[in-house]
């Protein structure tokens, strides 16, 4: 997605790619085959490019360290990607910056043998949970994303699987309190090396059994002042952390009016899409400008209300002859698929509309995503 904006900015794309049909590969004519895993074969890709940035936060760190000894420029840095690789780690970073969070505490090995290591560990849920009151949010510290990797726990012997998991590896687990939440939030924003930065209007986010299914922006019945403090907050984090490219912050808007920060992404991420259509610059040429440090542009929204709905995979692997009915149902809709392969809750593509009309527009993207992933057909 983001080689339009780079054919407008004049800017030629290369992609590591996991395969040779892979999506970008599809799209990008230079898509060297290799894996994010290997040394090797990253850094001989880096070597015919300018700038080297991410679409996941899953590089391993001796990758990394070797990109950096070798002087490549990477955007974001190591540095700073390990808050979004590490769950703990940002926990532990936000809280030093005062940033306000759930509750939580890492739990990992005690010493000695295996029964006292568990032992310990099994001591730690208890006292956290006794603190905070159960159930509590079991997270990997690595890895998990779209409802994966957390475990919403009622007692210490459904916590037992992931501690003995935990004890197998140097990770541990992550415990958060499970907070009394009204609805999710994202305020996504951009930093540039020299330091310009934006933000788009902090968006709701709608979830179903964990993954991201509607984004509204911006998030209805937010106050100005509301949304400016969660602005100021992602804007914040990208300074403290030293951001360069998109930096989205998931929040939860908790029952008492408070904010809390969930997780970071470091990258175009999911609750930004709808930009491409309902903005003046959309999050991946906004994420092209800052990793090269051009002067950014504006995030202005192009409409009041602006939805996006993603598409999820279903049991038809053929999506093409869906389009002729989308389109002539509803001209305004743009669809975005991504030319990845089907299966049934994927996220494989989504719908944008912009306008003055929210309950309209949500109906209408919901609807056409419906229909291209085969649950209506009508």
């Amino acid at each position: 997605m983001c080689v339009g904006p780079a054919e407008a900015l004049g800017l030629t794309l290369s992609v590591l790619a996991e395969a040779v049909d892979a999506s970008a590969a599809l799209v990008v004519p230079s898509s060297p085959v290799g894996a994010h895993t290997d040394v090797a074969e990253v850094l001989d890709f880096a070597r015919s490019c300018d700038v080297v940035t991410f679409d996941h936060e899953h590089v391993p760190a001796d990758v990394l360290e070797a990109l950096v000894s070798a002087g490549v420029s990477l955007h974001p840095s190591p540095a700073a990607l390990v808050f979004a690789q590490d769950k703990g780690a940002m926990r532990a970073r936000l809280a030093a910056a005062g940033i306000p969070c759930p509750r939580w505490r890492m739990v990992s090995a005690g010493e000695g043998t295996t029964e006292e290591a568990m032992a310990y560990a099994v001591a730690a849920v208890r006292d956290f949970g006794a603190e905070v009151g159960w159930p509590l949010v079991i997270k990997t510290p690595r890895g998990g994303y779209d409802g994966k990797g957390v475990l919403v726990a009622d007692s210490v012997e459904e916590v037992m699987p992931w501690l003995e998991r935990a004890l197998a590896s140097d990770d541990g687990v992550l415990l958060e309190e499970r907070v009394d939440f009204v609805r999710e939030l994202a305020a996504l924003v951009a930093r540039s090396p020299s330091g310009q930065a934006s933000a788009w209007p902090v968006v709701e986010t709608v979830q179903t059994d964990g993954v991201c299914t509607e984004v509204i922006a911006p998030a209805p019945g937010l106050g100005d002042q509301a949304a400016s403090a969660i602005s100021e907050v992602a804007l914040r984090i990208a300074r403290e952390l030293d951001v360069t490219g998109v930096l989205a912050v998931e929040l939860f808007e908790l029952r008492d009016g408070r904010v809390v920060v969930n997780e970071l992404a470091m990258r175009p991420h999911n609750s930004g899409h709808w930009s491409m259509d309902g903005a003046v610059t959309g999050q991946f040429e906004q994420h092209l400008r800052a990793v090269l440090d051009l002067p950014l542009g504006s995030p202005r929204p192009l409409a009041p209300w602006s939805v996006m709905t993603n598409v999820l995979g279903g049991e038809d692997e053929e999506l093409y002859s869906t389009y002729r009915h989308v389109m002539a149902r509803d001209p305004g809709a743009k669809v975005h698929i991504y030319g990845k392969a089907v299966r049934p809750g994927r996220k494989i593509g989504h719908v944008n509309v912009v306008g003055d009309d929210l309950e309209s527009l949500r109906a209408r993207a919901s609807h056409a995503a419906a229909y291209i992933q085969g649950s209506v057909r009508e």
